[in-house]
């Protein structure tokens, strides 16, 4: 089994930046790629982001190309989101979630290719 603890959410100004970062516990030599989901109210949870094993491949949903960077680093079993100019739509529960086995470029997207599962954390944008 792996663990997923997220952090780093909260509340920032339109504009803003905020640094998420997934810790991953247990048996974390089985974790493969991993990515970034979101829900919001009242809405289906959404990719945000995805990151193959090695870092070297990433993924990013179109409304957050440009402004969210997602990167790892193996050694610390660590996963992190850097957001910049947030928007109030931005405004969700933020996942990190993880893969067992490798994906194709179109798995990343679907929340269905991931194993693991983090508790999620809030992230609130201001207008």
């Amino acid at each position: 089994q792996v663990q997923l603890v997220e952090s780093g959410g909260g509340l920032v100004q339109a504009g803003g930046s905020l640094r998420l970062s997934c810790a991953a516990s247990g048996r974390t030599f089985s974790t493969g790629p991993m990515g970034w989901f979101r829900q919001a109210p009242a809405k289906e949870r959404e990719f945000v982001a995805g990151i193959s094993r090695s870092g070297s491949i990433t993924y990013y949903a179109d409304s957050v190309k440009g402004r969210f960077t997602i990167s790892r680093d193996n050694a610390k079993n660590t996963m992190y989101l850097q957001m910049n100019s947030l928007k109030p739509e931005d405004t969700a529960v933020y996942f990190c979630a993880a893969a067992r086995f490798m994906l194709n470029s179109g798995s990343y997207f679907q929340s269905a290719s991931y194993d693991y599962w983090g508790q999620g954390t809030q992230v609130t944008v201001s207008s």
